[in-house]
């Protein structure tokens, strides 16, 4: 026969009610009687009825992930490190992609509104007015965007925009195109604040863009033609499309022009030259999101991450 949660209870030596917690609100239980009750749980092949505990708790032990471009190499860590932090809360996640449209994020949250206990809002494309309305139906957590009265892990863009330029103004560089990304974008937003009250820079700014590597394609002659010795882009994507296209160009990076991007994706890495780059920390991002939604009492709660800035090759002193 299978295993029951008084076989557990018995084996561990604690209530019912406390195996029953650890699975429902592990948060609520003491370190050492969760891992106790789990392993015994694990030795006996115990396996909590999902449906019977949301008839009881109101709850589907679900959420929703919805990322803005599941292509992007940046957001699958993200997801990965949700997925395992929830799971060790016994809760399942569900991933949707809008592919950069906010008329697909709505309908996306719409249809997860009665699926889920909650849903983790990543680099949203909604305005922030339709996010505070749909939140009236589902409690959110968003990442990297900042909402008055609602959970939010940002990832300090500000702090790694400033380190990116004081690198390159360390090179002597002082014609900077800043290359933004998607309207909406916190992101840019963020950069495009630190660089306007940067002293001393010659600014040239470009936007808005795709935040792909098309992106960068795309706009690549017009920096060229802007006179910039250096770029700040909105992301590793756009950076890489930027070098490809100066390289077209038969322009060098970083000889003519620097080229610096945000995320530090694998890609970039593995770029020629290697991408100088603004570590962002996706899988903190990712675990720390779960933790808000779930943990009690964390309404308008905001947690801010790190930055660091990565140098590689892509960067160098500017030419006199």
């Amino acid at each position: 026969m299978a295993a029951t949660i008084k076989d557990v209870a018995r084996a561990c030596g604690v209530h019912v009610s406390t195996v029953s917690r650890t699975f429902s609100a592990p948060h609520l239980v003491n370190p050492a009687t969760r891992s106790r009750v789990m392993a015994a749980a694990d030795d006996l092949g115990y396996r909590p009825n999902r449906a019977a505990r949301a008839l009881t708790t109101g709850r589907t032990f679900n959420m929703g992930l919805i990322v803005a471009d599941i292509a992007n190499p940046f957001f699958p860590p993200l997801i990965k490190a949700a997925q395992s932090q929830a799971r060790g809360r016994d809760y399942h996640v569900f991933v949707a992609d809008t592919d950069e449209d906010p008329r697909v994020e709505e309908e996306l949250i719409r249809t997860f509104t009665k699926q889920v206990d909650g849903v983790l809002l990543c680099s949203p494309r909604l305005s922030n007015r339709m996010i505070e309305r749909l939140a009236e139906d589902v409690p959110f957590v968003v990442i990297n965007r900042r909402i008055k009265g609602m959970p939010a892990v940002l990832m300090n863009v500000a702090q790694g925009a400033k380190l990116a330029l004081e690198h390159l103004t360390g090179l002597g560089h002082r014609r900077i195109a800043l290359v933004s990304g998607p309207i909406g974008s916190w992101t840019s937003n963020e950069m495009q604040g630190v660089a306007a009250e940067a002293p001393g820079l010659d600014l040239v700014f470009f936007g808005p863009n795709q935040p792909t590597e098309a992106g960068g394609l795309a706009v690549a002659a017009d920096v060229a033609a802007c006179g910039a010795t250096a770029v700040l882009a909105y992301n590793d994507l756009v950076a890489i499309g930027l070098i490809e296209g100066l390289a077209a160009m038969e322009i060098g990076v970083p000889d003519q022009i620097s080229v610096i991007g945000f995320d530090d994706i694998l890609p970039g890495r593995l770029n020629r030259p290697k991408l100088t780059t603004v570590a962002m920390p996706a899988v903190a991002a990712g675990r720390m999101a779960v933790d808000l939604l779930l943990q009690s009492g964390g309404e308008g709660a905001t947690v801010t991450l790190d930055t660091a800035l990565i140098v590689r090759e892509s960067t160098g002193r500017a030419q006199k």
